[in-house]
């Protein structure tokens, strides 16, 4: 049997320093909160020291941010914002090999998807909502849409790069100023972002990125001045800021957790749909609020479909994220492998059958080898918890209505999964799942010009495409 040779990337090209700062008021500068240590989930080793906000530079960021629009963004015509926004797009191309280096090693992910996803995409979204910046008067939402002011955006650690470009892009486009707080295990490559914007001549105070852990996120989301905030993170953090918000003017966007169910019908193309049942739980090791983590099965084919589910996962090779032939990268943090081991160990103490790779894993870093669970039922825990992990469970159905039924047995709502041949069948299943987005024959298709969002628990509003502009908006 013939193995793949290594096929390392080199870390010198992410231009790592030993010391990040913060970005404030178009500069970087020293945070006066208690400096983090990110770590390399693939080896545990200290990456970079990163200095951190403290409340005082929450207030100094944002009153940075205010001025930039009072006096500069939300003045100038949109043609010219459209300039801006479209250079930050071309740097991001241009530093797209550092950047997707960077990603790997700080957040863990493996460096074929950082390279050829992650980054992509990012620029895309620039590139997309610097087409938007002039023509704002043509979304739908009146002759002359305006801003809110000041948008506070808090990102997670599973897309650091991408997430910041999602909430950024948008909010200048439409005429608004930012401060962004990355993710806590993950602050690097928004760091770089902001070493990009300060390239690109962006006003001082336009964008303003500042590290820190939830305490940051606290005291930014709480801020007096923000007009506008948007969160992607845990469910439970998302009820506190809604409930932190509530009654206040502020416009509010959730995009949170998700248990997204993956349906396969028996006329289904199976390899196909192993190929996109694959992609879509095991994708950034499972670090994916839409990932489709519970597979349900039309009865007849279920054994087939396994056994071939079985074979191709066996294949994913688990290793160094920076090896160009790694499948699976490492789990971001010690604290998140803790929670999925503690989910599969439930699974397997209430009755489910476990299958794991027998895929070797390495001696040092936060890794979880793919791991199926069958014979699953819905009051299992590893049904109903999302486990943000490269764990996948398996359930049955007979009829289509059943597979509604049990697809929308969950308290979230953001993606879904049909796999069918036919078209019918497709536009019905999506009239009465309770999902933001539903993938035909397809898993995890991601696009700036189509919105995203979810119910329920999985939050509210849309982000991309035309309705997305509409959170930026004073409509």
């Amino acid at each position: 049997m013939w193995e793949y040779a290594p096929a390392p990337e080199s870390r010198d090209i992410a231009n790592l320093k030993p010391n990040y700062r913060m970005f404030v008021d178009g500069e970087f500068v020293e945070g006066t909160g208690e400096p983090l240590k990110t770590i390399n989930p693939a080896t545990e080793e200290v990456l970079a020291e990163v200095s951190t906000a403290s409340e005082s530079d929450v207030d100094t960021a944002v009153k940075a941010a205010r001025r930039a629009y009072d006096r500069v963004w939300s003045k100038m015509p949109g043609s010219e914002r459209a300039k801006y926004i479209y250079r930050i797009a071309r740097q991001i191309q241009e530093r797209g090999r550092e950047l997707a280096v960077l990603e790997s090693l700080d957040n863990g992910k493996p460096i074929k998807e950082s390279r050829d996803v992650d980054v992509p995409t990012a620029a895309s979204h620039f590139f997309y909502h610097a087409g938007w910046a002039d023509k704002l008067g043509y979304a739908g939402y009146g002759p002359d849409p305006l801003p809110l002011g000041v948008a506070g955006q808090v990102i997670p650690w599973n897309f650091p790069l991408l997430m910041a470009a999602w909430k950024i892009a948008p909010a200048l486009a439409c005429g608004n100023t930012v401060v962004l707080k990355p993710a806590e295990t993950t602050p690097l490559t928004a760091l770089v972002l902001a070493d990009i914007i300060q390239q690109c001549d962006l006003p001082p105070g336009v964008v303003n990125i500042i590290p820190g852990a939830g305490d940051v996120g606290a005291a930014l989301v709480g801020h007096a001045d923000v007009n506008k905030v948007a969160f992607t993170g845990s469910t439970d953090v998302g009820k506190i800021i809604q409930g932190q918000l509530a009654g206040t003017s502020k416009k509010l966007t959730l995009e949170l957790g998700g248990k997204a169910a993956n349906i396969v019908f028996d006329d289904a193309p199976l390899d196909q749909a192993v190929e996109g049942i694959v992609n879509g739980i095991f994708f950034n090791q499972g670090h994916v609020c839409c990932a489709g983590s519970r597979l349900l099965v039309q009865e007849s084919i279920a054994d087939e479909l396994v056994e071939k589910l079985h074979a191709r996962v066996s294949t994913l090779r688990v290793g160094d994220p920076l090896d160009k032939n790694t499948d699976v990268g490492a789990i971001n943090s010690r604290e998140q492998l803790t929670k999925i081991k503690e989910l599969t160990e439930s699974g397997e103490a209430e009755g489910a059958t476990r299958w794991t790779s027998e895929c070797p894993l390495p001696d040092k870093g936060f890794f979880f080898a793919p791991t199926v669970f069958s014979g699953v039922s819905q009051a299992m825990r590893i049904a109903r918890e999302e486990i943000f992990g490269p764990v996948l469970s398996v359930l049955t159905f007979r009829t289509p209505e059943e597979a509604v039924a049990k697809a929308n047995n969950t308290p979230y709502g953001l993606s879904a999964g049909v796999w069918t041949e036919k078209g019918s069948r497709i536009l019905w299943m999506a009239q009465r799942m309770r999902a933001g987005v539903v993938w035909s024959n397809t898993f995890n298709r991601f696009d700036p010009t189509a919105p995203f969002g979810g119910y329920q628990e999985s939050g509210f509003g849309r982000e991309g495409g035309r309705t997305g502009l509409e959170a930026y908006l004073d409509v």
